[in-house]
């Protein structure tokens, strides 16, 4: 069944197009953070440490809003979780265009990072939980694919939008999905396996996570632990810093975001290519060959010493790196059962966002230690490897399986 047949049958096309934008606006949130603080580096004279702390105070936010979602998603239902989180990502977004202070600034950004943190394991769940096995691969990368047209979105508002209004119409666009909301609640339904399973008494949370860390799953759980830290460590200490690190080779910052802009546009491909491969070759096959091309990709850009060749590192590294975003996420549900999905891939999810705190914060550090970029993209390419070695000997091959009850 390609893509398009999925697409066409209209219950598992309202949830993902449901979800999906719901997932839209949270990218378009991370992705007006990268351009905002090159704004805000100049009109407060932000040292590239403070840059790295207002970033990485999104990721924590997130830790505790994946782990925290995932236990209540168990518990209360998938859909309950997914609008609250949606809610309150979006109204602290619109209430940092008020801040006028980089501390006021952070605490919204934590707040902000808590409810993105809890909404992207939960969307993955329940799509994942939501459409049959032949499908659930691709329609969890095509759920994933609208990360990229978020960044998209929020490189096209930081081209035309900052420049002119500043980056509190930033913030202020940030709090479209709130409306979003609304339409969300009426749209979507619980998965039918969240609502068979609640019907008898599940575990408490301690019992799911002695489960998650059992004999039986440990394996998995270490893996994707690994696989999560690795991935988001590198994420968001490449891509957040990408419009920053255009700046300092001295583009002006219009010509840095329409270059960002290009790179991004390179990530919708990406997860089109992952969506056909995950089902043709497997997950395994999928993660390991985009993990491995991410990390020489980094090791590439970091050592550019001309704009064509930076461009061109710049495509192939948005276009593996969310390629093996949207595997790894259709990846993670599949570890568990119905009853530890959720608490499973909450865990991982918030044992990753700790690499997503610590990223930004490193890549700071570095630069105002005068580290070399290439130096911080080499370092990049080893945690990459980290990852894909970890798939490759700990991983095993979901596709075609039944999620097990």
């Amino acid at each position: 069944m390609s893509s398009l047949d999925l697409l066409r049958q209209p219950k598992q096309r309202k949830l993902l197009l449901s979800a999906g934008i719901s997932w839209l606006f949270d990218a378009m949130d991370v992705g007006l953070l990268s351009f905002v603080v090159t704004d805000l580096a100049k009109k407060w004279a932000l040292s590239s440490s403070q840059i790295g702390v207002l970033t990485s105070i999104n990721a924590v936010g997130m830790v505790f809003g994946a782990a925290l979602a995932g236990i209540l998603a168990d518990r209360y239902g998938r859909k309950a979780v997914l609008l609250w989180t949606l809610l309150i990502f979006s109204i602290a977004s619109g209430l940092s265009a008020l801040a006028a202070s980089f501390t006021v600034l952070c605490l919204l950004r934590f707040v902000v990072g808590f409810g993105l943190g809890g909404e992207l394991p939960v969307a993955s769940t329940l799509v994942s939980e939501s459409v049959p096995v032949r499908d659930r691969g691709r329609a969890v990368v095509l759920l994933e694919s609208f990360w990229a047209v978020g960044w998209i979105a929020a490189a096209v508002v930081a081209y035309f939008v900052i420049p002119e209004y500043g980056w509190q119409a930033a913030f202020v666009i940030g709090a479209i999905p709130a409306l979003y909301g609304l339409y969300l609640r009426r749209a979507i339904e619980d998965s039918p396996r969240y609502l068979k399973g609640r019907q008898e008494r599940g575990p408490s949370f301690g019992e799911r996570f002695s489960l998650v860390w059992s004999r039986q799953a440990r394996r998995s759980t270490i893996m994707l632990w690994i696989l999560w830290f690795t991935v988001v460590f590198s994420y968001y200490g490449m891509f957040l810093w990408l419009p920053t690190v255009m700046a300092g080779k001295g583009y002006s910052t219009v010509k840095s975001f329409e270059y960002v802009l290009i790179m991004t546009i390179a990530q919708l491909p990406g997860y089109f290519t992952a969506a056909y491969f995950i089902e043709k070759f497997g997950r395994k096959f999928v993660l390991v060959i985009y993990l491995l091309m991410t990390a020489l990709s980094a090791l590439w850009f970091g050592h550019a010493s001309s704009l064509s060749s930076l461009l061109t590192a710049g495509v192939c590294l948005s276009f593996f790196n969310l390629g093996a975003w949207g595997a790894m996420y259709a990846y993670s549900p599949e570890q568990y059962s119905t009853k530890l999905r959720s608490t499973g891939v909450g865990m991982a999810t918030a044992f990753g966002r700790i690499g997503g705190v610590l990223g930004p914060l490193l890549v700071g550090y570095m630069r105002d230690q005068a580290v070399p970029v290439g130096t911080i993209f080499t370092m990049f390419f080893i945690t990459v490897l980290a990852g894909a070695a970890a798939v490759l000997f700990l991983g095993k091959e979901t596709k075609g399986l039944e999620i097990e009850d």
